[in-house]
């Protein structure tokens, strides 16, 4: 069996996706064997204090570790290890990332926000689009909220922006980048017909799933409006003992929450697509495009 992996650390929480490829068809595809999630919030160290704290590299560190002997008790053949926001703005990123790949192993690549974004792309959500539509594709972590606009099934522009949910928490969003990311949308999508979203995220997913909706239906803007009020009535303790949502989840879903229904009003948009599907998705798919083709 061959296996792929991939790592994004990002400002929120660390993954590790291990997938099963399928080479048998003309079209490579990948089935999810293993996906591990860990809560380390670089970010509150990145976005505060420029730097990440001793505690947090040697947790970062132990995880890489531990993702290491994985990949090897799984035997990947390939993996790629993505870091976002929080580690593009902490100063002492590079010699931490040195360290894990001089001792572990691993080589960790530091992606700018457009490379982020054309990662997300490689999921290749277009391919299942309505070819009468427009969408705008919001990806919205920690750190980063990357935008990218499809007019029947082609990219025609994308964008990231440092507006995230860590950063919100932390107040370090700036007027400045929310005025920046209104007039990119209302320039790229003023003209569109038939607009309609596609989220993704761990928090949209989340907030999908909340909803009740099946599988491949849309979430109405108003669903979603009315989850943001049911999650903000509540307490951060009322979140995780009423809605059994995780101590890093039940704090980040509001703004998350928030920045999906702002960019979806700038936007005219009035429902949104949640594939399921993230960073990590988009790297097993960068890997089979490299080493097996993409037909």
């Amino acid at each position: 069996m061959l296996r792929y992996a991939a790592i994004d650390i990002g400002s929120n929480a660390v993954r590790l996706l291990i997938a099963d490829i399928n080479t048998s068809s003309k079209k490579p595809s990948f089935k999810k064997n293993t996906l591990i999630r860990v809560p380390l919030r670089l970010g509150d160290d990145a976005f505060l204090n420029k730097e990440i704290s001793k505690k947090k590299q040697e947790d970062l560190y132990k995880t890489m570790l531990s993702f290491k002997n994985l990949m090897e008790v799984y035997r990947v053949e390939k993996y790629i290890a993505c870091a976002t926001s929080a580690m593009r703005e902490a100063k002492n990123a590079a010699i931490l990332i040195e360290k894990i790949k001089s001792e572990i192993g691993l080589t960790i690549e530091v992606v700018e926000g457009q490379q982020e974004a054309n990662i997300i792309y490689a999921n290749h959500i277009e391919e299942s689009l309505d070819v009468k539509k427009s969408y705008l594709y919001v990806d919205v972590g920690g750190g980063s909220t990357e935008l990218s606009v499809f007019e029947e099934k082609k990219l025609v522009a994308s964008k990231s922006f440092n507006i995230g949910t860590i950063r919100i928490l932390d107040n370090k969003d700036d007027k400045e980048t929310w005025d920046e990311m209104h007039e990119w949308i209302k320039k790229h999508t003023k003209s569109l017909k038939h607009l309609a979203g596609i989220g993704t995220g761990g928090n949209i997913n989340k907030l999908f799933r909340m909803s009740g909706k099946k599988e491949g239906q849309p979430l109405n803007i108003l669903k979603l409006k009315a989850l943001y009020h049911q999650l903000n009535a509540l307490s951060l303790k009322e979140r995780i003992l009423q809605l059994k949502l995780n101590p890093d989840r039940a704090d980040v879903i509001i703004p998350a929450c928030d920045i999906y229904l702002t960019v979806l009003k700038w936007a005219g948009i009035k429902q949104i697509y949640v594939p399921r599907v993230g960073m990590v998705d988009g790297i097993i798919n960068l890997l089979i495009e490299e080493n097996l083709g993409y037909n």
